[in-house]
């Protein structure tokens, strides 16, 4: 494939990912006739339609799957190579982000950021829009945002995951409950109380399942779609959270509740950062997705709460 338009290869990828001709013109910064174009060499190179279209946006055809892992390999080591002549100085740039945060996100780790821009990148600005785990990869593709962050394991080709960790659970309750005290509460304990638990896409599947495997299903009484809401309804009342444990240090500080190290282990949530492939973000995208890492991954995050 001596022959073969390195635009070409980028076209395809981009395609690929975003799954838009639109999307795929504003990333290369040409026409979205010029696409069109492109992608008619695609297929008379190699004699498949490679994309269909449909409600959804681009489909690509099973000679397109098979073609996308070494394409996107071989693009990627050439962008890695030629990356040095773009650089993002975030000392003097002036850009703005528009992220995808959980409500979760929002509370425990956009502050981490927000305290971390002013003395790394003064002339950033951040954006932030509300998860939609359905959604988030297409809006990623489309350039609508730049990174979001999702505790659930993302698996579509379209995307990079760039992990930043694993996230265990304490129970909360109030202050001032009058049972539980101390701070450990036992499976006896825990199967004479009423719980609260959270339901929807949000990646936070670990508590539910513990319940479940305890038979202890029966005993949640209200059942919410947003963790943040859990502080002011436990305060207040004689239930029970499952909590993850970053937040629930935030919840602790600034309500009436109190944390309980739980008498078993709840399977760990992964959060990671997901942006484009390298081949695909602007240098300063690059900067972006390094400095999430950089602030939000593990070892930060235990650097912090020690101090």
């Amino acid at each position: 494939m001596r022959d073969f338009d390195l635009n070409l290869v980028r076209t395809f990828v981009l395609l690929y990912e975003t799954r838009s001709v639109t999307a795929t013109a504003e990333s290369l910064h040409v026409t979205q006739p010029t696409v069109s174009y492109s992608l008619q060499k695609l297929r008379r190179r190699f004699s498949d339609e490679l994309f269909r279209r449909t409600g959804g946006g681009l489909a690509p055809t099973t000679t397109a799957q098979a073609l996308y892992p070494s394409l996107h390999h071989a693009l990627a080591e050439i962008e890695s190579t030629l990356s040095g002549a773009h650089t993002f100085d975030p000392a003097t740039a002036r850009a703005r982000f528009t992220l995808c945060l959980s409500d979760l996100g929002e509370v425990s780790l956009l502050p981490r950021l927000m305290a971390a821009l002013p003395s790394r990148a003064p002339g950033v600005t951040l954006t932030v829009r509300p998860l939609d785990v359905d959604s988030a990869v297409d809006q990623l593709g489309r350039g609508e945002i730049d990174a979001f962050v999702a505790s659930p394991l993302i698996s579509s080709q379209r995307v990079a995951r760039i992990p930043l960790f694993a996230e265990g659970y304490v129970g909360m309750v109030a202050a001032g409950h009058p049972r539980l005290r101390g701070t450990s509460a036992t499976l006896a304990d825990l199967t004479r109380e009423q719980h609260i638990a959270v339901f929807g896409p949000t990646g936070h599947h670990g508590p539910r399942r513990a319940l479940e495997a305890r038979g202890l299903l029966d005993r949640v009484v209200l059942e919410v779609t947003r963790f943040s809401t859990l502080p002011y309804l436990v305060q207040d009342s004689e239930l029970v959270a499952m909590v993850p444990r970053l937040v629930a240090d935030v919840f602790a500080a600034d309500h009436r509740v109190r944390l309980l190290e739980l008498p078993f282990d709840i399977e760990p949530a992964q959060v990671s950062v997901y942006a484009r492939h390298g081949h695909a973000r602007t240098p300063a995208q690059h900067w972006l997705t390094g400095f999430m890492h950089e602030v939000l991954s593990e070892p930060a995050i235990r650097e912090s709460l020690r101090s």
